[in-house]
């Protein structure tokens, strides 16, 4: 199984990308976490992902900074992380790919999506 957070405070998002993934992609395990807290609570549960899908603007802690502390934990780092958000000015998609080499516009095509995903795990 290939075990995926995404992290977004839209429950309604979470919920819908969860559904088309795992209907598309039957090893997909796709875990929704609403927000940076809830995304660290599950890390240190013992839920370490193939990749987390994080998204930017959120309320507490933003994208940035969830993926500011990630970096940080020796056990976290290495998880690749792709922002799923719709902040697009040039400054943040900079930084996104900075920090995560993957930054995906809202709205996206879930096949899009797909690939990305699936690219990043296979360089796992």
């Amino acid at each position: 199984m290939k075990k995926i957070i995404i992290v977004d405070d839209n429950r309604d998002l979470t919920r819908a990308v969860k559904r088309r993934l795992e209907k598309m992609d039957d090893s997909y395990d796709v875990v929704c976490a609403n927000g940076g807290k809830d995304c660290f609570n599950l890390l240190k549960d013992g839920q370490k992902p193939d990749l987390i899908l994080l998204d930017i603007m959120m309320p507490e802690m933003d994208g940035w900074n969830v993926a500011a502390e990630l970096k940080k934990n020796p056990e976290w780092k290495s998880i690749p992380i792709v922002f799923l958000t719709a902040k697009t000015d040039s400054s943040s998609k900079t930084y996104g790919r900075i920090v995560s080499a993957d930054y995906i516009e809202k709205p996206f095509e879930i096949d899009d999506l797909k690939r990305r995903i699936d690219k990043k795990i296979m360089r796992k």
